[in-house]
C-alpha cells in the first residue's frame, strides 16, 4: 500500500534542506532536520505506549511547535489525532477523549490530570522539542511512516444538530487533496512564510496556515494565540508573506491598530469561518495595504469549497469560486439543482468531503447524501459561478469565527433545578459577528438570576460557549402550536 504523502512530510524536508526553517515559535526555530528528529522520538514514545495504526492520540495545547510534532508523529505510526480546544472544562475535555477512544493525551500537567482520569496514557508536552540530538536516519530513504491514503488523519470535533459536538473524520487522502489545492490557489512556494494565529484544534489552521505552507517549502511561524497588540509586531519581525483569520481578526486589528504598521512582508491574507463585512474588507485592504481572498467552507469539507481568486477578480460579498476539482452547487428541498441567482442549500462534492461522523452513521447519513455534502448553508451562485450565501439552515451561531450550538447552552441551562424553558439565538456583534444570548423562564413559584444562571454555565461550558446575556421572562413566545418562536425573541 502506498504511504500517505503527509506523514512522510517531515522527512521529505530534512533530506532536502536540513538547516532550513520550519517552525518559528517563542522559543526559537526549529530546523527541518531538528522537526524530523523530534517527531521520530515522539513517534517512539507513542510505539512504546502500545499507539499503532488505527489508534488515536490526543493533544492538548495552545499553538506550538510541540502541537505540530504531536501531529506529525501520530501520523508516523499510522494514528489519528484528535486536538482538543485548551479551553474545553474538563467535563468537555473528558467527553472528546472518550467519545474519540483516544489512547493518548499529549499536554500540560492539566491534561495528565484528565488522561489519569479516563485511564488513557500521557506524555509530557515540554519534553517533544526537550533535545538537540538529531537522528540521522531522517536523511536515508525509509522513514518507517505508517499512515496509508485512505487511514484517518484527524478527528476535528465540530457542532452538529445534538447538544454535543461530532468527531468529524478526514483521512489523509482528503488532507493531501485540500492542502495541494489550496497551496495551488494562493501560489505558495518555498518562499513563503505562514502566521499562524488561527488555532490549530481547527481545521483552518492546520491545513490552511500549516499544511499548506509546509507542504511547498515555506515555513510557518507559531504565534500561541492571536493578539491584535502583538500583531503587527510579528509581522514586521519574521516577515510572513500570508496568514489565514476570520472576520472577528479583522475586526480586532481594525479596531486596535494605531499607527502605522509595516505590512509590506504580506502578499495576501485569508479569511474563512463566516462572511466578511464588505465595508471592513474595503476598509482593512486600504489601511494595510493587504489583499483579502475570501472562501468558504466547513469542517466537514476540509475547511474550503470556494475562494476568491487571487489573480482574478475578487467579488466583495461572495465566498468566490470553487475550488480546483470540487463541485459546488445550489438545490432546492427536493435536492434538486436550481439556476443561477435562486437560493437554496448549498451542497459540495470532491476529494475533500469527510468520510462521516465518528460512531453516528445516521447523522452521517443526514448530510452525505448521493455524494453530496449537505452544508445547512442558505446561498446563490451569480452568473459568474460565484457563490454568495443567504444565511445559515443550521441552527448555529459563529462566534468570531467558532461554532456555537445553542442546544449546548440550552440544555446546561436545563440542568439549572429552577429553570422551566430555554432558548438561545445569535445576536449580531460588531467584533465577533454573533454572540449568543439566552432567554430562560423559570418554573412556578420559582426565582432565578441573570447573575445565577451565567454562574451555572460557566461551571459546565468552555468560556466561549457562555451567553454574553441572560434575560429572564415571565414566559417565552410561543406558536399557535406550543412550540417556542426565537424569530420573536430578537425582534
Amino acid at each position: 500500500m502506498a504511504t500517505a504523502p503527509l506523514s512522510e512530510l517531515p522527512f521529505r524536508r530534512a533530506r532536502v534542506a536540513p538547516d532550513g526553517p520550519c517552525l518559528v515559535g517563542p522559543a526559537g526555530t526549529c530546523d527541518n532536520a531538528g522537526f524530523a528528529s523530534a517527531v521520530l522520538r515522539c513517534a517512539a514514545r507513542l510505539q512504546a505506549m502500545g499507539v499503532d495504526r488505527g489508534d488515536i492520540v490526543a493533544v492538548m495545547l495552545p499553538n506550538s511547535s510541540e502541537s505540530v510534532v504531536a501531529m506529525f508523529a501520530a501520523w508516523h505510526r499510522g494514528a489519528a489525532l484528535t486536538p482538543l480546544n485548551p479551553e474545553l472544562t474538563d467535563d468537555e475535555a473528558r467527553h472528546q477523549l472518550q467519545d474519540s477512544s483516544a489512547v493518548v493525551l499529549i499536554g500540560d500537567t492539566r491534561s495528565r490530570d484528565l488522561a489519569g482520569g479516563v485511564g488513557i496514557g500521557w506524555i509530557d508536552a515540554t519534553t517533544l522539542l526537550a533535545s538537540d540530538d538529531r537522528d540521522e536516519s531522517v536523511a536515508g530513504e525509509e522513514t518507517g511512516a505508517l499512515a496509508e491514503p485512505e487511514d484517518f488523519a484527524l478527528v476535528i470535533y465540530t457542532s452538529g444538530s445534538s447538544s454535543k459536538p461530532y468527531g468529524v473524520l478526514l483521512d489523509h487522502a482528503n488532507l493531501e487533496a485540500m492542502s495541494a489545492t489550496m497551496a495551488d490557489a494562493l501560489g505558495l512556494g518555498a518562499g513563503d512564510a505562514s502566521l499562524l494565529v488561527l488555532p490549530l484544534f481547527h481545521v483552518n489552521g492546520i491545513i490552511v496556515s500549516l499544511l499548506s505552507a509546509l507542504r511547498v517549502g515555506g515555513h510557518v511561524v507559531v504565534a500561541p494565540r492571536f493578539a491584535p497588540e502583538t500583531f503587527w509586531d510579528l509581522v514586521a519581525q519574521h516577515r510572513p508573506t500570508y496568514f489565514s483569520a476570520v472576520p472577528t481578526i479583522y475586526a480586532l486589528l481594525d479596531a486596535r491598530t494605531s499607527g502605522g504598521v509595516d505590512s509590506s512582508s504580506l502578499r495576501l491574507a485569508v479569511c474563512g469561518a463566516a462572511p466578511l463585512p464588505v465595508e471592513l474588507m474595503e476598509r482593512f485592504e486600504k489601511r494595510f495595504d493587504v489583499p483579502i481572498v475570501e472562501g468558504y467552507g466547513i469542517t466537514e469539507c476540509s475547511v474550503a469549497a470556494t475562494l476568491n481568486p487571487v489573480e482574478g477578480p475578487r467579488k466583495p460579498g461572495s465566498v468566490g469560486l470553487p475550488l480546483a476539482g470540487q463541485e459546488v452547487a445550489i438545490v432546492d428541498t427536493q435536492g434538486h439543482a436550481v439556476p443561477p441567482g435562486v437560493r437554496g442549500e448549498v451542497v459540495v462534492r470532491g476529494p475533500h468531503v469527510m468520510r462521516g461522523y465518528l460512531g453516528l452513521p445516521e447523522e452521517t447519513a443526514k448530510v452525505l447524501r448521493d455524494g453530496w455534502l449537505h452544508t445547512g448553508e442558505l446561498g446563490l451562485l451569480d452568473p459568474d459561478g460565484y457563490l454568495v450565501l443567504v444565511d445559515r439552515i443550521k441552527d448555529v451561531i459563529v462566534r468570531g469565527g467558532v461554532e456555537v450550538q445553542p442546544r449546548e447552552i440550552e440544555d446546561a441551562l436545563y440542568q439549572h433545578s429552577s429553570v422551566l424553558e430555554a432558548a438561545v439565538v445569535g445576536r449580531p456583534d460588531p467584533v465577533l459577528g454573533e454572540v449568543p444570548v439566552a432567554y430562560v423562564s423559570a418554573k412556578p413559584g420559582l426565582v432565578v438570576t441573570a447573575e445565577e444562571l451565567r454562574a451555572h454555565c460557566a461551571a459546565t461550558l468552555a468560556r466561549y460557549k457562555l451567553p454574553t446575556a441572560i434575560h429572564v421572562y415571565a414566559e417565552l413566545p410561543r406558536s399557535s402550536a406550543g412550540k417556542l418562536v426565537k424569530g420573536m425573541l430578537l425582534a
